[in-house]
């Protein structure tokens, strides 16, 4: 997505409306106009990242992620998976939640936790470089499950944070040796 006919626009706008001021009104505009492009820029991208996050937030579990190209955003659209079938008889999307919510209470099933229902306050934003050979393995893990990568990576994360239900000593003494076990005893 092109930018700069936004930042024009905007340019233009300000030039008209200084016009009508005078000539030291328009001079003014010029100057503020140059060192001004690139905070108009970095607002409208602001404004389209919270857009998207609202957008992900009501696709849920598709998502919308927002990426720079140079200096232009790039929107890639991650669609809901469909489990539904092609045609979909009245009730049926009832019986298939009704059917899900009999497995997961029968164990037959995990229940599908979103990452966000344990929302301990705000969300922050970080970054996260890995290898291309990682990257590409990430990406086909959350399409496997379909979910954006980054409700994948949160999902992951959450998991890897989650108590044990107790601790277990690490190292050495964990692992067998010879025809004996070493570690902890109550």
């Amino acid at each position: 997505m092109d930018l700069t006919p936004y930042v024009e626009n905007l340019r233009r706008e300000l030039a008209t409306a200084a016009e009508a001021s005078g000539p030291d009104a328009r001079e003014l505009a010029e100057r503020l106009t140059a060192p001004l492009e690139s905070a108009v820029r970095l607002t409208l991208l602001e404004a389209l990242s919270a857009a998207a996050g609202e957008i992900t937030r009501d696709l849920a579990p598709g998502s919308v992620d927002l990426r720079l190209r140079g200096r232009d955003p790039d929107f890639l659209v991650t669609p809901p998976r469909a489990e539904r079938p092609a045609r979909e008889t009245p009730g049926s999307s009832l019986r298939s939640a009704l059917a899900g919510a009999v497995e997961v209470a029968m164990g037959v099933r995990a229940p599908v936790t979103d990452p966000a229902d344990n929302d301990e306050g705000g969300t922050s934003r970080i970054t996260l470089r890995v290898p291309d050979h990682l990257k590409a393995r990430v990406e086909e893990a959350a399409g496997r499950e379909g979910l954006s990568v980054n409700a994948w990576l949160v999902r992951a994360v959450s998991a890897a944070l989650q108590p044990t239900g107790g601790t277990r000593p690490t190292g050495p003494a964990d692992k067998p040796s010879g025809g004996h076990y070493t570690g902890w005893v109550r």
